[in-house]
């Protein structure tokens, strides 16, 4: 099957995107450039202090690290591409780009739906159980999380990915989105593609309902243990230690709740593009923002280590 399916892989594929509106692409490329810059630069900022300054390593910031070098990889997969074709009336991409890039983006995908899952439990240990928190989360099994989180994801992807691949797409080669994606590319196959509908709804239900359930579970636990404290101070820093989390996580799941819930109608598939877009671009470039905003010890980390650079450049 192996032979039949590079005998009749295009060479590249077209990526329609956004070329059916030309008008928009310009206004495209300019707020898609901002917030890509604006999103690796916050993400790798989270990294950078969440590495140097010794009051943020604990576990909270362990995870969050890693979402921030998650995001920073999931846009970078798809967003340089994108630009080049917003930019000029090319809308291609090789066979081997398309193929790394939905390996690429269906592994960090899956990684970031069970990472979030971590996360709530993290937030779950430090609310419901704050005297075993340091016993619970202890550094062995927060790398042993952090490495399952990321090795599910691709073992999903090796195996959606690779099933995909295999098919045969007989020369089809036009792709209605601005991106390689796993559907998408299964609806170009010109034969049955039942195993790998079966393969995609079950890896769906364990990387993305799944982590769902537990984070409902995690914040039903949280919602009630902030209920029993007397005072209202206490509820506020008990929401405050879990409320950047619950952002990032409403942003994430919301937007892919709101596209696959999309009633079946011709602009549909034109929505989708954008809600896309959004969970691709906007959504890493917020979560930085989120976590400093709304988080005193980044903002901390962030001034102290902003002035110790300062008074350093200064002296020499």
């Amino acid at each position: 099957m192996k032979g039949v399916a590079n005998a009749s892989s295009p060479e590249v594929f077209i990526l329609l995107g956004f070329s059916a509106r030309p008008s928009l692409e310009p206004v495209l490329f300019v707020a898609v450039s901002i917030f890509y810059v604006v999103s690796v630069v916050g993400n790798g900022i989270i990294i950078l202090v969440s590495h140097m300054d010794v009051h943020l390593h604990t576990p909270m910031y362990f995870f969050l690290t890693n979402l921030s070098f998650l995001d920073i990889s999931f846009t970078t997969s798809i967003v340089p591409q994108l630009l080049v074709n917003l930019w000029g009336p090319e809308k291609t991409i090789s066979y081997t780009g398309c193929v790394v890039q939905f390996y690429i983006s269906h592994w960090l995908g899956a990684t970031e739906c069970v990472l979030l899952a971590v996360m709530s439990y993290d937030r779950y240990a430090a609310i419901c159980r704050p005297l075993h928190y340091t016993v619970i989360m202890r550094p062995q099994l927060c790398l042993s999380l952090a490495f399952t989180s990321w090795l599910g994801g691709l073992a999903t992807s090796m195996v959606g990915s690779t099933l995909t691949m295999l098919l045969p797409l007989c020369g089809n080669n036009r792709i209605d989105h601005f991106f390689c994606e796993m559907p998408l590319i299964m609806q170009l196959a010109c034969v049955d593609t039942s195993l790998n509908e079966v393969e995609m709804y079950l890896a769906s239900f364990i990387f993305v309902v799944l982590p769902l359930v537990l984070i409902l579970v995690s914040y039903g636990h949280i919602a009630r243990a902030v209920l029993k404290i007397r005072s209202s101070e206490g509820r506020r820093k008990a929401f405050n230690t879990c409320s950047s989390h619950l952002a990032v996580v409403s942003l994430f799941y919301g937007s892919i709740i709101f596209m696959y819930l999309q009633p079946a109608k011709s602009n549909s598939h034109e929505q989708g593009k954008f809600i896309a877009l959004f969970y691709t671009v906007v959504t890493p470039m917020l979560n930085p923002l989120i976590y400093t905003l709304k988080n005193k010890d980044v903002k901390r980390a962030l001034r102290y280590n902003l002035l110790k650079n300062c008074c350093a450049f200064a002296r020499k």
